[in-house]
């Protein structure tokens, strides 16, 4: 392992993840630069708050589902030259369905330098415990729209009551949330607020 940077289902036993970057299934449209397997990484200090997250989640009859955690930089600089390519249409109407692509830089939802990459950042849903079934939050992962702002009007009263469960079990454990997308949150008093980092995510650990 690189440092303090462990795969996070190692330290937070029972967590669920989906790292989206890793797969076809994100704004992109193919796997991003950097994400060579399906795993989330983070550093230690990220791992123990949100195992405090996760038990209080579970007090609520909530599971945690993590989409990303540490990115390289070379995925940043991937999502950059995305967003100045020609629209093609492949991923608009999920991702970001009223705005071009260039706008996703302008109004702040791809950061030409990514909090994720310092390592102690967390993009993350809630889940029922019961069912398995992810709790609705009124637009998905990277839904890059005014609708999946905290406080967001056009959501339904149950979409906003996950929300706010979501946002005081993060910021009960020591999380900022980040206003525009509702899944993303940053771990106050990070251990690398100026460094962002590169290396790959392998199988063979960070």
């Amino acid at each position: 392992m690189r440092g303090d940077f462990v795969f996070v289902d190692e330290f937070v036993p029972g967590v669920r993840w989906d790292a989206k970057y890793a797969t076809w299934d994100n704004f992109t449209g193919k796997p991003v630069d950097g994400y060579l397997v399906n795993r989330i990484v983070g550093t230690t200090a990220l791992c123990a708050a949100l195992e405090e997250a996760r038990g209080k989640a579970e007090s609520l009859g909530f599971g945690l589902l993590l989409w990303d955690g540490y990115r390289p930089r070379r995925a940043v600089d991937c999502f950059l030259r995305w967003s100045a390519r020609p629209e093609d249409g492949r991923t608009k109407r999920r991702h970001y369905p009223n705005i071009g692509r260039a706008e996703v830089v302008e109004l702040g939802y791809v950061a030409a330098r990514s909090g994720h990459s310092r390592g102690s950042t967390v993009d993350l849903t809630l889940y029922d415990l019961a069912t398995g079934e992810l709790t609705p939050m009124g637009g998905g992962h990277d839904l890059m729209d005014p609708i999946s702002h905290h406080g967001a009007e056009g959501i339904t009263a149950v979409e906003a009551r996950n929300r706010r469960h979501l946002c005081s079990i993060m910021e009960d454990c020591g999380f900022e949330r980040y206003d525009r997308e509702w899944w993303h949150y940053t771990l106050k008093g990070e251990p690398h607020p100026d460094s962002y980092f590169d290396f790959p995510i392998t199988w063979s650990g960070p």
